[in-house]
């Protein structure tokens, strides 16, 4: 069965940096568009990060914009957001996401808290 499992989570003080990463089994993972969002406690899922299935694209939220990046790796079927200058307002959880035309598949998430 499809799995996407994240790590890469934890506690980082504001400017710190963390690096997560999604490793993705049981799917043609070149086939898919690789994602990353994220949801704080009482907030909606929100979209962080997409890559297109080559890598040659991506596109990130105003929020992230030039202190994420996001990058895959299809010879190992990976998908890395690295996350620099993190603010408080980063805390949430991320979730990794594959997704195609018929169908769609989420990981179980990474805790990210950015607090000193």
């Amino acid at each position: 069965q499809v799995q996407l499992v994240e790590s890469g989570g934890g506690l980082v003080q504001p400017g710190g940096s963390l690096r997560l990463s999604c490793a993705a089994s049981g799917l043609t993972f070149s086939s898919y568009l690789m994602s990353w969002y994220r949801q704080a406690p009482g907030n909606e899922r929100e979209l962080v990060a997409v890559i297109t299935n080559a890598g040659d694209s991506t596109n990130y939220a105003g929020s992230v914009k030039g202190r994420f990046t996001i990058s895959r790796d299809n010879a190992k079927n990976t998908v890395i957001l690295q996350m620099n200058s993190l603010k408080p307002e980063d805390t949430a959880q991320y979730y990794c996401n594959a997704a195609r035309r018929d169908r769609a598949y989420w990981g179980q998430g990474t805790q990210v808290t950015v607090s000193s």
